[in-house]
């Protein structure tokens, strides 16, 4: 009997421990990858992925975004790699905070060395904004981008100003008069940021063009992009994305479980030079 019993005790370890090794197998295949990508391309490669996660307790969908952890990993990646080296940034995301978006955005432009973004679905909202920064943006023929207009909550802000203009302000709330006051400052502040990020790519009258088009809510802020729209707003896009990137997508599925959304092989990366 005993023996019976202390074979289900090692069935049951087994089986507790089954998840815990599949996601380390996992991790270590897609490091493998990224590794592949690096040595192909001769660049630093980092990833910024968020799949709908599931909590394994309660079952229901938790959405996942830009955010300051990711924020502050991708800028320690970037921090990490050599002036010269280039640097690859894979981007699969529905957007994020402003801050968060911001700031990779603008260290990515400061990068010496050429900066692509990879776009191999989609890259919506604050993933479109990273990408303005890049020399180049690579998509996937059906890959998509997206207005980067700023939202208050769940109000987009150009929709909470639409409301000064269709009524008299004495009919207005005050609570809505200052949700417009705010509305109208993030609008101005993403456009200008937009027009930073794009000045050094196209005409100064042509980045405010596209600025406008995409940060004042000419669209709705779920609306798809096509690479065709995105070269006729005359932004650098071309569609030669490397097979390694599909496979590298691949090894990001739909899980139960909370991962790391940004990734990159931890040490510091050099362009390699002749001894």
């Amino acid at each position: 009997m005993s023996d019976y019993l202390n074979l289900l005790w090692i069935f049951l370890i087994l089986i507790s421990l089954q998840p815990v090794v599949r996601q380390r197998m996992l991790a270590m295949s897609r490091l493998r990858a990224l590794a592949r990508l690096e040595k192909e391309r001769g660049s630093r490669v980092i990833t910024l992925i968020h799949r709908q996660e599931t909590m394994s307790f309660l079952g229901f969908p938790l959405s996942r975004y830009i955010d300051i952890e990711d924020s502050e990993a991708v800028l320690r990646a970037i921090k990490m790699t050599d002036d010269d080296v280039p640097i690859d940034l894979i981007v699969h995301t529905p957007g994020g905070l402003v801050l968060a978006v911001e700031q990779i955005a603008l260290t990515l432009k400061r990068h010496p060395a050429k900066v692509t973004v990879f776009v191999p679905h989609y890259a919506m909202s604050g993933g479109t904004f990273i990408a303005l920064a890049a020399d180049e943006i690579v998509m996937d023929e059906n890959a998509v981008l997206g207005p980067v207009d700023p939202q208050l909550g769940q109000q987009p802000a150009a929709s909470v100003l639409k409301v000064l203009e269709r009524k008299p302000i004495s009919e207005i709330d005050d609570e809505t008069i200052i949700m417009a006051d705010v509305a109208e400052k993030a609008i101005r502040q993403v456009k200008a940021a937009v027009i930073q990020l794009l000045e050094e790519k196209m005409e100064r009258e042509k980045a405010e063009e596209v600025a406008t088009i995409l940060a004042t809510g000419v669209y709705t802020h779920d609306y798809p992009i096509t690479i065709d729209q995105a070269r006729d707003l005359g932004l650098p896009v071309s569609t030669e994305v490397p097979k390694t990137i599909y496979e590298i997508m691949a090894l990001y599925p739909q899980t139960a479980q909370r991962r790391p959304s940004v990734e990159y092989i931890p040490a510091p990366r050099f362009r390699d030079r002749e001894s």
